[in-house]
């Protein structure tokens, strides 16, 4: 009796997925367990085991097709678990290749396969050498005919022109990000504040504890912390920040989950640091440092990233010297950090040379007002210039 393959649950906020790639064909027969298909969401791709052994008869929705949660993908018969002897010979004769397209993610893969690219051939410059979309589009710009050093002045060769342009395929996930930009900025009344910090205090202490702390808690000592610790006592002390809009009513959160943006192999995700207030520094390095890792692994799950209270962006790791973050919805507020710069400022009526960042805090006009929007970022700027303030909770 044939059962039939559906889209699982994948998350409350989550209404459809793209299928990125299947792992077997209609004919192959799976044990319990197997990996059949991998979807991929706006947030997460998720792989989608075998509830059973049996034999895959028919797949009804192919690789980039959009599904909706609880839609038939396939349909197949329970039974012996054992493969076809053409797939062993098959996978025998493929397995380097095979290994090598299950470590890059599904649209470098779909890209690929669109383009016949064999992706041994690719040079990968993702973590462990993982070919990702940019090294396959980075390839099929390339000129695939070189003549042959000195031979083109005595001959008169013109040397192949590079196409002028190359198109790529939105993915699933690019697309589900502008979707959430323009809706952002279409509902919230998003504006902007800006304050400049002197990090001369949390670099002298990192400067200061940074062996003895590695030593004790295993993970180094980073800025996000600090800064972690700032935004959940400006986000006390200025509650509006933490609220989000739900109807009519707003509602402020008495719980402070900070999401800490962080760039991973299929863009920018946004897992949360939960209950930060409760969390020590050393803790909140362990926490981030251990989603971070998740993230660039591909193996972030979907409730790490739901529910956050108040973001914070760090443009400045990619050189970033100053920036007017979007919000990330429902959220009322978002801090945007720099790029650290020496720059001269005056401190008791003299000019000395400061590392100085620029901080910048977009809200939604409608939960926040003005006052307490530049309010919050002074209250970060008193946190980070003087640090112990947040160690004696003044």
């Amino acid at each position: 009796m044939a059962l039939d393959i559906k889209v699982p649950q994948i998350g409350e906020s989550i209404t459809e997925a793209t299928v990125a790639s299947w792992r077997i064909s209609a004919g192959d027969s799976f044990n319990g367990g197997d990996i059949l298909v991998e979807l991929e969401t706006d947030k997460i791709t998720m792989e989608l085991p075998a509830p059973e052994s049996g034999t895959l008869l028919k797949i009804t929705h192919n690789n980039g097709d959009v599904v909706a949660i609880g839609e038939i993908i396939a349909s197949y018969e329970p039974g012996e678990g054992k493969k076809n002897e053409s797939k062993v010979q098959e996978d025998a004769k493929s397995s380097a290749n095979q290994s090598a397209n299950t470590a890059i993610p599904p649209g470098a893969r779909r890209l690929a396969d669109e383009h016949g690219v064999d992706t041994s051939a690719v040079p990968g410059t993702g973590k462990h050498g993982q070919v990702r979309k940019e090294d396959i589009v980075r390839h099929l710009e390339t000129p695939k005919n070189t003549p042959p050093a000195g031979g083109n002045a005595a001959k008169n060769i013109r040397t192949p022109q590079r196409e002028r342009e190359t198109t790529v395929p939105m993915s699933r996930l690019r697309q589900k990000i502008a979707e959430r930009l323009v809706e952002a900025q279409q509902t919230a009344a998003i504006l902007t504040t800006f304050n400049e910090v002197d990090l001369t205090a949390v670099m002298n202490t990192r400067s200061k504890y940074k062996e003895i702390f590695k030593e004790k808690h295993g993970v180094s000592l980073g800025f996000m912390s600090f800064f972690t610790k700032a935004a959940v006592e400006a986000l006390k002390a200025f509650p509006a920040v933490n609220a989000e809009i739900r109807g009519n009513d707003i509602i402020y959160k008495n719980y402070y989950d900070i999401g800490i943006a962080v760039g991973g192999p299929k863009g920018l995700v946004v897992p949360i640091v939960r209950d930060a207030d409760a969390l020590s520094f050393s803790e909140i390095e362990k926490e981030i440092s251990r989603l971070a890792a998740k993230v660039n692994n591909s193996t972030i799950g979907l409730e790490e990233l739901q529910g956050g209270t108040f973001t914070i962006s760090n443009g400045g790791v990619y050189g970033s010297l100053m920036s007017t973050p979007i919000l990330n919805p429902p959220q009322s507020g978002i801090l945007g950090m720099h790029s650290i710069q020496k720059r001269p400022v005056a401190v008791n009526d003299e000019i000395v040379i400061r590392p100085m960042m620029y901080i910048a805090l977009s809200y939604d006009h409608r939960v926040v007002d003005g006052k307490e929007a530049v309010s919050f970022l002074v209250r970060i700027k008193q946190c980070i210039e003087d640090p112990e303030r947040m160690l004696l909770d003044i």
